[in-house]
Order: structure tokens, then C-alpha cells, then sequence
């Protein structure tokens, strides 16, 4: 992690990691003080509650706020090899810059290569695949993988872990984005596999690195797993499956979405919202698209 020597960049990661302080809020936060950040985190609860978004709860964790002990916690988390990427910087991944939603700080275990983010897919699914969906998902990892293209997961049993796998087995590129933070590997299932990963790969995440997974923030990862790919593919998922809030955040940052023409009700949902359906037993035919990437 880079050393945080600027106060000003300090105090951001800290509003930035109030777990009820979202991107809109911190936005109308910075706006509301006009860029003064010492005068938003002295400010009475009185007055923050002021500025749209905030209420109550929010102010009183603004006004909770320990810059001292946070520069503490950033230095240990760099001394465990958790990198800092703050929005805004040059090596914050360019494909979040233009999600609205996009974390104000990520943590990483390394810097996201340039050259790897232009060709990165999504593929995401159900933990409980069927045999077909676990194949096809082994097989098109591997495919992309060899074509070049990075493979963006979430590190869930599954199909996540089909996908990591495959870009693995095929020497490719995989990033997991995590519901966790980078040292409280989720599931614990899949630390070894964690492991894996950060030698070929990256783990990449919003959340504080020693904080556990939880249903929001494992909702919220997806929009880091669209917002990091040229196009998102949902193997299999059931009607409510997480992989369907990755659909819906990829069509909102303007990513085309696939799928496969299963019998799973998410996929029929996804097909008949205009979802494309690839061929199982060659898939890479139907993304002209994502090959021209390479």
C-alpha cells in the first residue's frame, strides 16, 4: 500500500470508509463544503445533516472519526501487502472511473496492470451449478483466458470458482472481487484458492481489509465485477441469484450482458430482457466483440 502522507487523502479514505457513507452521499458531502474536508469532519451533526444523504447515523459516524488510528490501520494493512487505490489516482482501474457508483477507495493485494483492464469479461453465477454449468464455465474461462482476455469473479462457490479455476489452469489473468476485505478471505473455503489468485492474478476490494463478508456488501461487489469488464456472462442462476445483480448493475454501466440458453429461471429472465444467448459447445463464436479486444 502507498504510504497516506496527505491529510487530505486521509480524511477521505476515512469518509470514505463509513459503512453507511455511499459514493452519492460522499459526493454531496465534498460538494456541500465546497472540497474542505476539515471543515466536514468538524462540523456539528447539526450541520451534516444538512447535506442530502445524511441523516443521523451518518453524522455521528463522521463525527466518530479517528485519523490517528485510521493512519495506523493503513500502515498495517500495508505491512500485510494490502495496496491502497484511491479514485483519482493513476493506478485506480480505469474502467471504474466512469461507474458513478465506483468506491472512492479500493484496497488490492497489487496494482491492476494496465494492459489487463481493457480485456477483462465478467462471469459470475450460482454456487450451486448443475454438472453443464460447471463444465461450460471451466471451458470458457479457459477459452478466454488463452485469447488473452482477463477473467473478473467474486470468489464464491460455484461458478466464480469454475471461472477462477479455468483462468488459472490456462495461465490467464483472474481477478476476484471479494464481499470481504483482502485479510478475511470469504468463503473460507476458497483461501487456498485466494492464494492461487494473488500470485496470477489480484484480489481486489471496498472493503476494509480485516472486516468479514456481509448479504450488502456481497450485493455490492457486483457493481465492481460489471464495472471492471467489457461485458459480464451469467452461466446459471436461479431467478434470485446474486449473478442477477450483476446483470442488472452491467446494463446499467452500459456492459453488454450473456448468458446461456438453460433452463435456470434467471437465464430464461435474462434472455427474454434482451440478454444474449451464447452456444454452449463454442461460445467464443458469438463474442466477435470481446476477441477484437485482444
Amino acid at each position: 500500500m502507498k504510504r497516506v502522507e496527505d491529510p487530505a487523502q486521509l480524511q477521505l479514505i476515512a469518509l470514505s470508509l463509513s459503512p453507511n457513507i455511499g459514493s452519492a452521499t460522499l459526493s454531496n458531502l465534498i460538494q456541500y463544503f465546497d472540497q474542505d474536508l476539515d471543515a466536514a469532519l468538524a462540523a456539528p451533526a447539526d450541520e451534516l445533516m444538512r447535506v442530502p444523504g445524511i441523516g443521523a447515523k451518518i453524522a455521528s459516524e463522521i463525527g466518530a472519526i479517528n485519523l490517528d488510528r485510521l493512519a495506523r490501520e493503513l500502515e498495517s494493512w500495508r505491512d500485510q501487502g494490502v495496496t491502497i487505490l484511491m479514485r483519482g489516482d493513476a493506478d485506480y482501474p480505469a474502467p471504474l472511473h466512469a461507474a458513478e457508483d465506483a468506491p472512492m477507495t479500493l484496497f488490492a493485494s497489487r496494482v491492476l496492470p494496465a494492459e489487463i483492464l481493457p480485456n477483462a469479461v465478467a462471469i459470475v453465477g450460482t454456487r450451486q451449478p448443475s454438472k453443464e454449468a460447471r463444465y461450460i464455465t471451466l471451458g470458457l474461462a479457459m477459452q478466454l483466458a488463452r485469447a488473452g482476455i482477463a477473467v473478473v469473479s467474486g470468489l464464491a462457490l460455484g461458478i466464480d470458482t469454475a471461472a477462477h479455476t479455468g483462468a488459472l489452469s490456462a495461465n490467464g489473468f483472474t481477478i476476484a472481487v471479494l464481499g470481504s476485505g483482502l485479510l478475511r478471505i470469504y468463503p473460507e473455503t476458497n483461501r487456498r484458492l485466494a492464494q492461487r489468485i494473488e500470485v496470477a492474478g489480484a484480489l481486489i476490494s471496498e472493503t476494509r481489509p480485516c472486516w468479514g463478508a456481509n448479504a450488502q456488501r456481497l450485493v455490492a461487489r457486483n457493481r465492481i465485477i460489471s464495472g471492471l469488464s467489457q461485458a459480464l456472462i451469467v452461466v446459471e442462476s436461479d431467478i434470485e441469484g446474486g449473478a442477477m445483480y450483476a446483470a442488472r448493475f452491467a446494463r446499467e454501466q452500459g456492459r453488454h450482458v450473456y448468458t446461456f440458453d438453460l433452463p435456470a429461471t434467471g437465464n430464461q429472465r435474462l434472455i427474454a430482457e434482451g440478454a444474449i444467448a451464447l452456444r454452449r459447445d463454442d461460445p467464443l463464436r458469438d463474442l466477435p466483440g470481446l476477441l477484437a479486444l485482444v
